[in-house]
């Protein structure tokens, strides 16, 4: 949404000595315009991939070292990481998977607000932000 974007983007205006442009550089300018969505879209594309990737090596570091117990005890008995860890993680992110995507699909509109429907009016600042 207009307002959203515009105040999110303008919380950086508070960094120290680059504040405000950090927000000219994040909007494309000096409102909310074309430059703003297609950075927003591009970084809400490749944002969980980055996020991806970050699992992925946390999980292959974990693999490779090993995890440790701050308790110190240890019995001996271990799981191996592939297909006991594996299966149970990609078996939750499938489940999850087809939920979200079952809402997305069948019930898009009871995941938005009903904001969204209105046309955006940079000149009267909803309540709600006020």
């Amino acid at each position: 949404s207009y307002w959203a974007a515009t105040v999110i983007s303008n919380l950086f205006s508070v960094v120290p000595l680059i504040g405000l442009d950090l927000v000219e550089w994040l909007l494309g300018g000096f409102s909310v315009n074309t430059p703003t969505l297609t950075r927003f879209f591009y970084a809400h594309v490749l944002l969980p991939f980055v996020v991806l990737f970050l699992v992925f090596v946390h999980i292959l570091s974990l693999h490779k070292n090993g995890s440790s117990n701050p308790l110190g005890v240890s019995n001996g008995s271990y799981l191996l990481f592939h297909p006991f860890f594996v299966f149970k993680d990609v078996l939750g992110f499938v489940l999850v998977f087809v939920l979200f995507y079952f809402i997305f699909f069948f019930f898009p509109y009871s995941i938005m607000d009903s904001d969204n429907f209105r046309e955006a009016n940079p000149l009267v600042t909803p309540h709600h932000i006020q």
